[in-house]
């Protein structure tokens, strides 16, 4: 059936563009289109490099005429979070290292606006992509490269036109791009055949054509301010989940410490009476929001007495977690610290990450450190897609 028909041409550009709304929104509906802000296009070849000025994580400002001296300029627009661009963040390296003494300069750009970032999609991390997590990511993987922060207004990211990170643009002397797409062919390393950066890179310092100037890129979409609308409404939709709070005595405790689950398991011990236990509970949530679509189980055991259910499930709602939690069924808290941990004789907050099979590989009496958590849980599920 034609949906348009035989009619008058302005008749039938109505229906074509009609027909591409349809089509754009059922594309949309199967995740299949990248959202990329109206107005906004890849840099093509042979354009000049839009200039900039953007702080870096070493305090220093940075702009395009910093780099005039080099023969080669390697613009790389990647971010903190994303699995693909922290599989990539040693060859980035490698590439920096390997051509610094040969006219090329390498300076990497992150494009995320923090605040448009899912914390459904900071599972392969243990940070998010502010400025602030920049300068901790560039100083744990010793980055040595510029590492810039355009999160702020974008206006760079939307000169060059990215897609994904990690995406690459390389300029010539004259600074006219020459090469655009991805590092190379794979994620992983061993399945690399095509090195397509640094195909160009030699090329251009060489005098030679570029062999391939446009490639595709793999990695995660661009996070612009546009989507801060879908992290709002994830927010809000985990804040309508149910909580609930079960009992559990000390024979249920060394079930779960025993984690035949399969999965990686945190247990956090906690009592509404406990100042640092309640301000932390809030760490927890977000731990909880960031990794359980992986192979991970967040869970609470509070040892408030028995007949304070409601109170400790009324916390529980109000700090909306929604994981699994429990309220122990006795007074006596050292029966339920014997259970849990042979080695603790005592004291709340209590944590543990325990693997399937028992073994504790993380345990912290007192208030946590947020992010030495997150180093713990994603250090043992991985950075990268399997």
């Amino acid at each position: 059936m034609n949906m348009c028909g035989a009619g008058r041409s302005s008749d039938m550009i109505m229906c074509s563009k009609q027909v591409t709304s349809v089509a754009v929104a059922v594309l949309l509906m199967a995740g299949l289109v990248w959202a990329v802000p109206v107005g906004t296009k890849t840099l093509e070849i042979g354009e000049k490099a839009p200039d900039f000025r953007l702080p870096g994580v070493d305090g220093r400002m940075y702009r395009l005429a910093d780099f005039a001296a080099t023969d080669v300029l390697v613009i790389v627009f990647t971010c903190n979070h994303c699995p693909t661009a922290q599989a990539y963040e040693k060859r980035i390296k490698r590439i920096a290292a390997d051509y610094r003494d040969k006219g090329t300069a390498l300076v990497a750009i992150s494009p995320n606006d923090p605040k448009a970032v899912r914390l459904d999609e900071l599972g392969y991390s243990d940070m998010g992509d502010s400025f602030e997590d920049m300068k901790i990511r560039a100083r744990d993987m010793e980055y040595n490269f510029p590492y810039l922060y355009d999160g702020e207004d974008q206006k760079v990211s939307r000169a060059y036109g990215p897609i994904r990170t990690p995406h690459v643009f390389i300029f010539d002397k004259q600074r006219k791009l020459r090469y655009e797409g991805g590092i190379d062919d794979a994620e992983k390393p061993e399945l690399v055949r095509s090195r397509d950066a640094r195909n160009a890179i030699d090329a251009l310092l060489e005098g030679r054509e570029v062999p391939a100037e446009r490639t595709r890129t793999i990695g995660c979409s661009i996070k612009w301010a546009e989507k801060r609308e879908s992290a709002r409404r994830s927010l809000e939709m985990w804040a309508r989940e149910n909580v609930a709070v079960e009992m559990i005595d000390a024979k249920g405790v060394k079930e779960l410490a025993r984690n035949d689950s399969g999965k990686l398991r945190v247990i956090n011990v906690w009592a509404s009476w406990s100042g640092p236990s309640v301000e932390q509970l809030a760490e927890f949530v977000t731990a909880n929001r960031m990794y359980r679509k992986r192979e991970f189980e967040m869970i609470t055991i509070s040892v408030d007495s028995p007949s304070r259910r409601s109170s400790v499930l009324s916390l529980l709602k109000k700090q909306q977690a929604s994981c699994r939690n429990y309220l122990f069924d006795s007074q006596d808290q050292y029966q339920l610290m014997s259970a849990l941990d042979k080695d603790l004789l005592g004291g709340i907050p209590y944590t543990i990450l325990v693997k399937p099979g028992g073994e504790i590989i993380y345990r912290r009496l007192g208030t946590v450190d947020p992010l030495e958590l997150k180093k713990a849980i994603v250090g043992y599920l991985g950075r990268y897609y399997k």
